[in-house]
């Protein structure tokens, strides 16, 4: 029997760090957003794609850079992602025009794209048993938890040194984790996995979703039900029956898509991607009425948003404790409904502390329905199994924040272009309407079992 490495909970660490990274960068733009809109002279259209184009290039490659860790080596590709990312997040804080923020931004999805499925598999290698649980709780935890503090952190950053630094501090800690990881992480072993990348499939789940965001984004000034929406949203469908019609006939295809026909499955990862969708749009919505309509600068916007943050922690550990208890329907049915009823404060009445209040009650009920999201999706997975499941919830993690940007960005395009509050209130009343759609759906798909306590979401 070989001995574990003693030093594979420093390992951990610094794939944790790395992991940290890439979430925080879904939320840490959140608030620096309406400066970045000033001093570049941003359209709102630009301005949405600066989430979407990095969430959209992250949830769409994930799967390929989950197999090509197993055709190249994970400790080639989460060294080559590291770079990557870091060097991509020097070239977005560079950018004096749209042009290099959006290709930095894509650029950083890129690398997050390699380095989070690779990091994952090495931790998945290196622990076992009990070991292993803890850590990918670990691991669990930093994803929450960037997300959470990125709001805090973008604040800090936006009102100190300026919005270029919600990227360039990824840089020091880039180069460092780099180094470390450079003499610590253990070399690839001899190549087990055969066939060859499916970049095809990848090319065309990324560009269906890009020319759905594409739609989405538009539908505002455009109009919902106009034949160019309509026919954006076609050839969207039309590209993702296509990668479909890959999937079936490549011989290494990028997903299994029998996998998504478990009612478990398709459940789980559905409520994963709205509860990620609400929970991004209503950051992007919060930060633009506080910064642009209540005149808040970056850092008390970031201090309000502290609250949210913390209930986000909160309704997750709530959650976990209740899905072993009760099962997960009534607790994905009981945490829309919450965030149903929060949405619908700042819906109803204005004001910054409505705005607050609202999202605290309504990132409650989404830290809940994350867990049971992910429960969900893991009830009946088997081991050899995990993996796929992982990558599949991590991607719809990810095209939920870009959707959810898009089709907030579309509906609240009156705000955030001029000086009316009508499309923040349309935007709180849309997403409220969606929790509650949310809740019903919930009630009818997810299944009424108690999921077994070995399902872990990691993203």
């Amino acid at each position: 029997m070989t001995q574990p490495d003693p030093r594979r909970w420093r390992l951990l660490g610094l794939l944790a760090v790395a992991q940290f990274m890439l979430i925080l960068d879904v939320t840490v733009v959140a608030i620096a957003l309406p400066n970045i809109e000033t001093d570049l002279g941003l359209q709102r259209e630009t301005l949405t794609w600066v989430v979407s184009a990095y969430t959209l290039m992250f949830g769409g490659l994930m799967l390929l850079g989950g197999r090509a860790a197993d055709l190249f080596g994970s400790r080639r590709i989460v060294l080559a992602g590291l770079a990557v990312f870091t060097l991509a997040s020097l070239a977005t804080g560079l950018a004096g025009g749209p042009e290099l923020l959006l290709g930095g931004r894509v650029a950083q999805g890129v690398g997050a794209a390699m380095l989070s499925p690779a990091a994952l598999s090495i931790v998945t290698k290196t622990f076992d048993g009990a070991e292993r649980n803890k850590a990918l709780g670990i691991w669990s935890a930093m994803g929450g938890g960037g997300s959470a503090i990125g709001v805090l952190l973008g604040g800090l950053l936006t009102a100190g040194p300026g919005w270029q630094w919600v990227f360039y501090i990824n840089l020091p800690i880039g180069v460092i984790v780099f180094a470390l990881l450079l003499r610590m992480l253990p070399a690839d072993g001899p190549r087990v996995e055969q066939g060859r990348l499916d970049v095809p499939g990848a090319l065309l789940v990324t560009a269906g979703t890009g020319t759905a965001i594409y739609a989405l984004i538009n539908a505002g000034d455009r109009g919902w039900l106009s034949a160019a929406t309509l026919g954006t949203l076609a050839g969207a469908l039309v590209l993702y029956g296509i990668f479909a019609q890959v999937q079936r006939s490549v011989r290494s295809p990028l997903m299994d898509l029998r996998i998504l026909a478990r009612r478990t499955v398709a459940a789980g990862t559905f409520m994963l991607l709205v509860a990620t969708a609400l929970m991004i749009s209503m950051f992007f919505l919060g930060s633009f009425y506080l910064q642009h309509f209540k005149q808040y600068g970056a850092l008390r916007t970031g201090l309000l948003f502290l609250p949210v943050a913390l209930a986000a922690i909160a309704g997750a550990h709530l959650g976990g404790q209740l899905v072993s208890r009760v099962g997960a329907r009534p607790v994905v049915l009981t945490a829309f409904v919450i965030t149903a009823a929060g949405v619908t404060v700042p819906a109803v009445w204005e004001g910054a502390a409505m705005i607050v209040i609202g999202m605290t009650v309504g990132t409650i009920g989404l830290g809940a329905a994350f867990v049971g999201a992910s429960t969900t999706t893991f009830a009946h997975v088997a081991p050899h199994e995990a993996g796929l499941a992982s990558g599949i919830l991590s991607t719809f993690h990810e095209f939920g924040a870009s959707i959810g940007v898009a089709v907030v960005s579309s509906v609240a395009a009156a705000s955030l272009a001029g000086t009316v509050t009508t499309g923040f209130t349309r935007g709180f009343t849309f997403a409220a309407v969606t929790a509650a759609l949310a809740a019903v759906l919930a009630l009818v798909t997810v299944p009424a079992l108690k999921p077994s306590t070995g399902g872990v979401h990691v993203h």
